[in-house]
């Protein structure tokens, strides 16, 4: 898993990338929890998703946003975090440009900045949105959403109560053409302390019946397509 420096809007972004070695393997971008309270790529459960992508042959990135460890910049309130994001997967583009797509997952603030770059980017395919905050961001952009995906948080979680959660999952599932697959898990707070093997069960298992890789997913993903 090399270590990677590369170009960001404001300067040097820090990263850790893996590459594939099948030339049109999908892409994986995971985005870390908010970098004023501690949020950085080596992060558990970034950790985690991001070797569950590896270990499927995707090309995978997790990498720091602006502010935090090597990364130049100053946090940004999200915009910033944004465009970074674009920017990370524009790079691994320019090393995967047969990639035949592109998944994105995101913790907390991540989860936001991840579904504001799938609106904007037309080639990713699959979500992961760990623990968003609707009572906190402004999730209206998603309107309608481009692609379905996994909607996962926690059932105990204070820092975003379910039923805002709830609310965003309802707004979404009323768009044709897309799936979303909701999974509150019990006995979670937002962080999802001592449970982060079973979120990386729960993750693991929605990209397995979406690529088609347990008994009944092929049929899941052309629904879920």
């Amino acid at each position: 898993m090399p270590e990677v420096i590369f170009n960001g809007p404001t300067g040097r972004l820090e990263g850790r990338y893996q590459p594939s070695k099948d030339k049109t393997a999908p892409i994986a971008m995971i985005l870390h929890p908010h970098p004023k309270f501690g949020g950085t790529m080596n992060n558990q459960i970034i950790y985690d998703l991001f070797y569950m992508f590896v270990e499927r042959g995707f090309a995978a990135l997790r990498f720091n946003f602006r502010g935090v460890g090597r990364s130049q910049g100053e946090f940004d309130h999200g915009q910033g975090e944004l465009s970074d994001a674009a920017a990370a997967l524009d790079w691994v583009q320019t090393l995967h440009p047969d990639s035949r797509g592109c998944w994105v997952a995101g913790f907390s603030f991540g989860s936001w900045i991840g579904m504001q770059l799938l609106m904007r980017r037309p080639e990713i395919e699959g979500f992961m949105s760990i623990a968003p905050q609707p009572n906190i961001y402004d999730f209206s952009f998603l309107a309608p959403c481009p692609s379905s995906g996994l909607i996962i948080h926690g059932e105990e979680d204070q820092v975003s109560p379910g039923e805002h959660v709830q609310g965003l999952v309802d707004k979404l599932k009323t768009q044709k053409g897309i799936m979303i697959t909701q999974k509150t898990m019990e006995d979670c707070n937002h962080f999802f302390t001592g449970k982060h093997e079973e979120l990386l069960d729960e993750c693991a298992s929605y990209l397995d019946k979406r690529l088609g890789l347990v008994e009944g997913g092929i049929e899941e993903t052309m629904l879920l397509r």
